[in-house]
Order: C-alpha cells, then sequence, then structure tokens
C-alpha cells in the first residue's frame, strides 16, 4: 500500500480508504462486515470513513465499527485514520439535520459514544446546509478541533463558492481543513471543472468517494440487472433507471479496453481515478473480503499510455 501526504499537511493517507457507506449497517453479517475491516487493515489500508448517518439504519454503521475496533483492533487505534460525519438528517425534530452548531456538537458526542473512541481523526461537516450561515457551521468545527474531538477539519460536497468560504474561516482561526471529500469516478467530473484547483490551492487533500459509480463501473451491468444488485433494490442510491443503455455501452468500451490491459474494469476505474495527480486517497465500498482483493488489485497496474487515456476520454465523451 502506498501513503500519500494529505495536502500540505503531515498526515499520509493509504491510496485505498475503506468507506462504511454500505455493507456495515445492522441489517448487514455482522460477520462479513468484520472480515472485511480486519482483511482492509490487514493490506495496509488504515483510514476507515463513517458518518454519523450510516447504516442503515442510521448510526450502526458505527456501532460495527465501535465492535470490530473493541473486540480485534484496539491495541492499533495509533496506527488507525478514522473519519466520521455530521450534516445529513440523522433523527427527527428540528435539531437533526443540516450545519447547526448545535446539530454538529450533539452528533459528533453521539458518534463517539457508538464507536468507542476518544476522538476522531477526522471530522466533516458533510454537507453545505443553506439554511445555516456557514459561519456557524465552520467555528462547530474549529471548537471540535479545540476541545480534542477530533484532530483534523474536513469538508464534503460543498459548492464552489461556499467551500471557498468555508476555507478562507477555518484558515483565519488556525484550524484548516485538511482534506476534501467529493463524488469523482470516470461518470462523474465534476470536480475537474473548479474544485481540484481551489483544493490544491487552500492546501488540503481531495479524497474521493463512488469511484465505481455505485457500480455502473464494474462488469455487473455489462448485461442486464442481476436480482442481488443494488439497482434491482426498490429503494437505494443505485436506482435501474440510472442503469442507461448509454452508460451500459459506455461501459462496454471500457471494459474492452480494461481487459486489454489485463485488468476488470472495476480495477481500471479505481486506477485511473488515482492516476488523477490531485487525488489523495480512494473510497472503497465493498460487500464482500472478495470484492475488497479485488479493488485492491487496482494497485497492480496504475499505470496508463498517454493513447489509453485519450481512448477512455474518446469512450466518455460518446
Amino acid at each position: 500500500m502506498e501513503y500519500k501526504f494529505c495536502g500540505n499537511s503531515g498526515l499520509k493517507l493509504p491510496t485505498l480508504s475503506l468507506g462504511l457507506w454500505h455493507n456495515f449497517g445492522a441489517i448487514d453479517d455482522y460477520g462479513n462486515s468484520r472480515e472485511m475491516l480486519l482483511y482492509a487493515f490487514e493490506q495496509g489500508i488504515t483510514h476507515f470513513d463513517l458518518a454519523n448517518n450510516y447504516g442503515p439504519p442510521p448510526g450502526s454503521a458505527e456501532e460495527t465499527f465501535g465492535k470490530v475496533l473493541k473486540n480485534d483492533l484496539s491495541i492499533h487505534r495509533d496506527e488507525m485514520i478514522i473519519s466520521s460525519k455530521a450534516g445529513h438528517l440523522m433523527w427527527e425534530g428540528p435539531y437533526g439535520d443540516g450545519g447547526s452548531r448545535k446539530y454538529i456538537m450533539a452528533s459528533i458526542n453521539q458518534s463517539l459514544k457508538r464507536t468507542g473512541l476518544e476522538y476522531f481523526d477526522i471530522f466533516y461537516s458533510h454537507r453545505y446546509d443553506s439554511e445555516t450561515p456557514v459561519e456557524e457551521t465552520m467555528m462547530a468545527l474549529v471548537d471540535i478541533v479545540r476541545q480534542g474531538k477530533a484532530l483534523y477539519i474536513g469538508l464534503s460536497k460543498y459548492p464552489y463558492e461556499m467551500a471557498k468560504k468555508a476555507f478562507s474561516i477555518l484558515n483565519e482561526n488556525k484550524v484548516p481543513c485538511l482534506i476534501y471529500q467529493d463524488r469523482y469516478n470516470m461518470f462523474v467530473r465534476n470536480p475537474e471543472e473548479e474544485m481540484f484547483e481551489l483544493v490544491h490551492k487552500e492546501g488540503s487533500g481531495f479524497i474521493a468517494f463512488s469511484p465505481l459509480a455505485q457500480g455502473l463501473l464494474t462488469n455487473k451491468y455489462l448485461n442486464g440487472i442481476p436480482k442481488d444488485s443494488r439497482a434491482a433494490k426498490a429503494s437505494g442510491f443505485l436506482q435501474q433507471d440510472q442503469v442507461t443503455a448509454e452508460a451500459v455501452e459506455k461501459s462496454k468500451l471500457l471494459n474492452s479496453l480494461a481487459q486489454d490491459r489485463n485488468q476488470t474494469l472495476a480495477e481500471m476505474a479505481l486506477a485511473w481515478v488515482l492516476h488523477n495527480p490531485y487525488i489523495t486517497s480512494v473510497i472503497l465500498g465493498t460487500s464482500s473480503v472478495k470484492q475488497l482483493k479485488d479493488n485492491i488489485a487496482a494497485l497492480n497496474n496504475p499505470d496508463f499510455s498517454a493513447q489509453e487515456l485519450q481512448l477512455i476520454d474518446n469512450i466518455l465523451k460518446k
């Protein structure tokens, strides 16, 4: 596993991190979740990405992680980077969502209790809340660091102008933003427009989530929608109408190129994200140790020729 400095900080992150967005909730098999966490750590994945609302139900992914940490990994706490977030709906009522100081402070206290941690290495504002002054949200994050509840601060999915303002407030208060997190993959390239440059200018790292486009950039949907896939479920973040003929056609062409590189489509898609010099780390979302092994294999062939990169761009522009 390779480790890269996160922006201008002295903190290194593994190029591959493990996210607990899916498959680590109370509805999931605990034994399988535990196996993935232990295998990831054994392979040098030292960064584990959580949020207060991950599950389902919300909060249960933090509880699962806390249980594995207590039972299996507690002696390795200082070898790990553990992050969590607050910003999306977590509980009912006026104080269970958004970016208010009330919600942020209550959220980190709850998250620390669920995970059994004394502090998080990174704590994020999970989204920009247009109903709360960004100054209020940022000062809550500043105070979280000053109180010792987190070592570093991160931002996730902020619009460009609000991110710029947030960076400025954090810098003024001597608690700079360590890392910015957003969706980035072959099909979603929005950060290339402005965000990469801003994050780099501010001296922060960039961590990408959903690098496989919720499974669209794997061989899973090349020949229809499997019954056990995310898109086959009635609820979830990948719906059947997103598995379009256009997306499938592009995936088939990309898969052919991946085969020429002796890779799976997923391995090539991950390698493509990691090839971007602005990327510090990529968050993997896996449902089994086998899938985790397959994703880690992307590190075996990380380089692209100029011709391959041009071919990929031509496919994506079709």
